[in-house]
């Protein structure tokens, strides 16, 4: 760990293979919290390359509990967090309206960083024991279309670090790593986050992979599609920048987007959402984000507005609201 910090604070870039070596020496108790908290400070006065995100992930998925559930034709729907928004729980109810839409979702998820209530907060409020049993997570994605992973249970690795991290006090690259490690690795993503500069770094990543994927950043700073103003949107086949109109949906307030101030509150709007009672705001937004969803699953052959009135049809026709309660019942059983 001496060379490398000493590497890092010369303003040098470490090598994918050097990089794996570091996280198999956090991993395995090698390195000391002050190391650490340096290694997370020179990631923090630059981003690392997407050479050194590879690294640090291929370490990081090979300790991870394994599960095999197919990725074939699955789609993990997450944004890096960060972005100090406060929006309700966007991707996640995304994730179920896609579900509904008869797509197969591994919602890959946390507790929320930068907002009141993050995906593993709402779920776990609204009843939803957490689980790494591969018995479970087949059975939730055959009859619900989504199964959801909890960081935590799939990356025991990355225990000892947690009281690190808290202890620095800032985020670190191990925020930008969190979206790209879900076990499955599944065929498709979408991803949302909160800088240009974090979009071209997954770009960078995502290349390396055989993965087909979307990248998203609202201009005004969300890690999702705002729709409060226009939307960067990169992905292995397009790199465009979206208005409102583009979702045939018009310019709407932040505040009409807002988690609120208390996890009962997200939870309800969670709720209203997927029983078709929220405001048309909400549910604008999250069409706007299931529709890209769809689009990429369907490899761009959909066009927005058809994958858009499928996320609609998944609402209105109940299937949303079915598939989350036959996710979460099956959770609880």
């Amino acid at each position: 760990m001496k060379e490398v910090l000493e590497k890092l604070s010369l303003y040098q870039s470490l090598t994918s293979s050097e990089c794996e070596t570091v996280m198999d020496t956090i991993i395995s108790g090698g390195a000391t919290g002050p190391q650490v908290s340096a290694l997370m400070m020179a990631y923090r006065m630059r981003f690392p390359s997407a050479s050194e995100i590879k690294g640090f992930r291929n370490a990081l998925l090979r300790v991870a509990r394994n599960v095999n559930v197919p990725a074939e034709n699955t789609i993990d729907i997450v944004g890096t967090g960060g972005d100090g928004k406060n929006t309700f729980n966007i991707s996640t109810l995304s994730s179920f309206v896609v579900a509904g839409a008869g797509y197969k979702v591994v919602k890959h998820g946390n507790y929320g960083s930068s907002s009141v209530s993050g995906s593993s907060n709402t779920l776990q409020n609204l009843g939803c024991q957490f689980t790494n049993d591969e018995g479970i997570l087949l059975h939730q994605l055959e009859k619900a279309n989504i199964c959801f992973l909890h960081a935590p249970l799939f990356h025991p690795a990355l225990k000892d670090v947690a009281p690190i991290r808290k202890a620095f006090g800032l985020r670190s690259f191990f925020n930008l790593l969190g979206p790209l490690l879900n076990p499955i690795e599944p065929q498709y993503q979408l991803f949302g986050t909160s800088s240009l500069e974090i979009s071209r770094l997954y770009v960078e990543v995502m290349a390396m992979t055989d993965r087909s994927y979307t990248i998203v950043h609202a201009l005004d700073g969300y890690d999702e599609v705002s729709l409060t103003g226009p939307t960067d949107i990169r992905s292995d086949k397009v790199q465009t920048v979206l208005s409102p109109d583009a979702f045939d949906a018009t310019a709407i307030e932040a505040a009409s987007i807002s988690g609120g101030e208390t996890p009962d509150i997200a939870k309800q709007i969670f709720l209203n959402v997927l029983q078709g009672k929220a405001t048309s705001e909400q549910e604008q937004v999250v069409l706007a984000n299931a529709a890209l969803a769809i689009q990429t699953l369907e490899d761009s052959q959909m066009s927005l507005l058809d994958a858009k009135a499928k996320a609609a049809e998944s609402i209105t026709s109940g299937a949303a609201f079915r598939s989350f309660n036959s996710f979460i019942e099956i959770s609880q059983s």
